[in-house]
């Protein structure tokens, strides 16, 4: 199901503008509280792929190691959340992953004979839909005889555990003048489209009251 038809069965949601990097919908008839779940969950609850294991081959940088590590662990990576599972929720349940629920990308400047940048372009990624999202995000810069050879492995995670692994820049909830109306706007990070982002937040939330209302009735029983 498309935005456009997701909006046609769920009328409480207006789409004010958008463009390929923010969005801003009116949600109506919808209590302060689930729209502030909402907003929420849009900004740290929604997983993307960042890259969380570093294996440092060679680094004759500037930055040390874990400089380095923590370098390529913000860069924003583009996120297909139909093909890939969370680790946690992987069939695999293996601390190494398996091609379900992890990407391996490699790096490798070669021996530098002039003072360069490495950019994100470099990163060469297994599977082409799992990539940084610019090819323009500065790494570390390189000088004469030096070098950073590495080897990464990106997974799904969300905001809550590491901002690296926020889905958006942004999620704010402004009120109208009417009641039980407000505006969520949210400016991605790149990972996924701002509506994906917000298609996936509606999920969660609906998730999440179910699993809370099944705990709940547990405890009645």
């Amino acid at each position: 199901m498309d935005f456009k038809d997701f909006l046609q069965d769920l009328s409480s949601l207006e789409v004010i503008n958008k463009d390929n990097q923010k969005m801003s919908v009116k949600l109506k008839d919808v209590s302060l509280q689930y729209a502030n779940a909402l907003r929420r969950v849009c900004l740290n609850g929604v997983p993307v792929f960042a890259i969380d294991t570093v294996d440092i081959i060679e680094n004759s940088s500037v930055l040390p190691d874990e400089g380095l590590a923590h370098r390529l662990g913000l860069i924003p990576i583009k996120t297909d959340l139909s093909r890939f599972n969370e680790p946690s929720k992987c069939d695999c349940q293996s601390e190494s992953g398996c091609s379900n629920c992890r990407v391996m990308l490699v790096l490798d400047s070669g021996d530098s004979d002039v003072t360069r940048t490495v950019l994100s372009n470099e990163l060469s990624s297994e599977d082409d839909s799992i990539k940084p999202i610019s090819d323009k995000i500065s790494i570390v810069q390189l000088t004469q005889g030096q070098r950073i050879k590495v080897e990464c492995y990106a997974r799904l995670g969300r905001g809550t555990e590491h901002a690296k692994w926020n889905s958006a820049n942004i999620s704010t909830l402004t009120d109208t003048d009417k009641k039980d109306e407000s505006v969520l706007t949210v400016e991605s990070t790149g990972a996924l489209s701002p509506e994906q982002i917000i298609l996936a937040g509606v999920d969660e939330v609906s998730n999440r009251l179910v699993e809370f209302k099944d705990m709940i009735n547990q405890i009645k029983e």
